[in-house]
């Protein structure tokens, strides 16, 4: 990369506007939930918060106007700065509240909810307004979706600079021609599933016995935490609260529906049905999730830990799927992990965090296509060792198309493993060096690097200062899949070199 010049930082600041912009019309449900609910403290708290988006954000595209359209290498750096600056402004309403010790922890619940991970230190969940409540459940529901892709649904035109972002924020599933009817494809699809979902946990939520207007946002909430697998519940207990199979098995639906590659859903709307049973992503899951399965059964079995069967399954199939597909919904106490299920089960579970569910989907992770070209590579590399030398293979794969596998495609596969493999190992390390315990500290720092959110117990608004710090920029490493961030780091390194 050569020295970025002034036009450079023109464009970067000029587009990471608009996408803050798009953080602050995000504002105006929880200002307006705030209003509805006559709450009008936390009202003004979102009025300075919208306040500090638009002016951030105009302020940026009024200082660096251009009509230069956005390459590749400005995308990647866009997207990096705007998730990061977004994080700090969408803390405002947070640190405004008193329900947080501190301007990071605000910045942590933030990046937490952009990045669908669901862990957070905000205190005394069980108190909070309906207008902050909405904000948490708001900032998940958009960060499933994805920052950029609302800022394209509502922002952008269908230009080769808007394309740049969708593919800089991690996805790159066309699934029309134009990048923008693509973006709000995808937005029709979330909104689709937002009202039938919301209608099922409501009417679950009302059969509890819970008020009509309290039902319903739950329902709303507990959709939005699950399609987008981010996690946040509206009590700190978090489904486990609600002591309802009915209401377990619909969100199982719901955060398993938002785990699947928004491209197959698309392909399942079309009518392809096939789709489901072809595709890598769903193979490679269901492999995956029947291996732990197995792990996290015989662990739990062993250990004597649930000896009715049905509070049995309940309680593995949910936390193993919960963890597979990233979502972090749980249905036991965060300590029971380390006093009853042990490090066995846990080691499962960490597992199924780290490989993860679907690209271009709401879930963190490694993801399932990954491991699935990974599987594939090792089993053509066994083909080519016991084949005659003339013989020809061909690895095929089907996602979405019949597809070939290519040495390409093989390479970034690797390289994003192996990052995510190495930020795992920082992520126990940190921990381990503050005083935990291994399984704890890996499982810790997995979940928040994976985008997952299930805790041990570790997580508190009191840990060490490095550790909040070091699990924001995991957060955000893993939601971006490092690419974004690579590019950010190239580009200021670029500054100083030169290239």
């Amino acid at each position: 990369m050569i020295r970025p010049r002034l036009e450079d930082h023109v464009l970067i600041a000029s587009y990471t506007g608009r996408v803050v912009v798009g953080v602050g019309l995000l504002m105006c449900a929880p200002l307006l939930t705030a209003l509805l609910f006559a709450e009008w403290e936390v009202a003004v708290d979102f009025g300075i918060g919208i306040s500090l988006c638009v002016v951030v954000g105009l302020g940026l595209q009024a200082l660096f106007s251009t009509r230069r359209e956005l390459r590749r290498r400005h995308a990647l750096v866009v997207v990096s700065v705007a998730w990061l600056l977004s994080a700090a402004l969408g803390a405002t309403p947070f640190w405004l509240s008193g329900h947080m010790g501190s301007w990071l922890n605000g910045i942590f619940d933030v990046m937490s909810g952009l990045t669908t991970t669901g862990l957070y230190l905000i205190e005394d969940l069980d108190h909070v307004s309906y207008g902050l409540s909405m904000w948490r459940f708001v900032l998940t529901y958009a960060g499933g979706m994805g920052i950029v892709v609302i800022a394209l649904t509502f922002l952008f035109r269908g230009t080769v600079g808007a394309y740049q972002l969708y593919v800089g924020e991690g996805k790159d599933e066309r699934l029309l021609p134009n990048v923008v009817e693509t973006a709000r494809a995808i937005a029709s699809v979330s909104l689709a599933w937002l009202v039938v979902g919301t209608a099922v946990l409501s009417a679950l939520a009302l059969a509890l016995g819970q008020p009509p207007l309290r039902a319903v946002l739950h329902g709303l909430w507990v959709f939005m935490g699950g399609f987008s697998t981010g996690g946040f519940a509206p009590q700190s207990y978090n489904t486990f609260w609600y002591h309802s199979a009915a209401f377990e098995a619909a969100s199982i639906a719901i955060f398993f529906a938002g785990s699947l590659n928004f491209a197959l859903h698309w392909a399942l709307w079309r009518g392809e049905r096939t789709e489901i049973r072809r595709n890598i992503e769903v193979i490679s899951f269901a492999c995956t999730f029947s291996a732990l399965f197995g792990v996290v059964s015989w662990s739990l079995a062993r250990a004597g830990v649930y000896p009715d069967a049905v509070v049995f399954f309940r309680k593995a199939f949910y936390l193993l799927v919960s963890a597979h597909t990233t979502t972090g919904f749980g249905t036991i106490y965060s300590r029971t992990f380390v006093v009853q299920w042990g490090p066995a089960a846990m080691l499962g579970i960490i597992a199924a965090m780290i490989i993860g569910a679907s690209a271009c989907s709401t879930a963190g992770g490694i993801k399932g296509f990954r491991v699935g070209l990974i599987t594939k590579v090792f089993f053509e590399d066994i083909r080519r060792m016991i084949s005659p030398d003339s013989a020809v293979i061909v690895e095929r794969y089907h996602h979405i198309r019949e597809q070939v596998l290519s040495e390409r495609a093989v390479r970034s596969v690797l390289t994003i493993t192996v990052a995510f493999l190495t930020m795992h190992a920082i992520q126990t390390l940190v921990g381990v060096m503050n005083g935990y315990p291994v399984v704890e500290a890996m499982f810790e720092g997995i979940s928040a690097a994976s985008n997952t959110g299930l805790s041990c117990g570790v997580l508190s608004p009191t840990m060490p200062v490095s550790m909040r710090a070091v699990y924001i920029v995991a957060m955000w490493l893993g939601r971006m899949e490092f690419v974004s961030v690579f590019a950010l780091v190239g580009w200021g390194i670029a500054m100083v070199r030169g290239h």
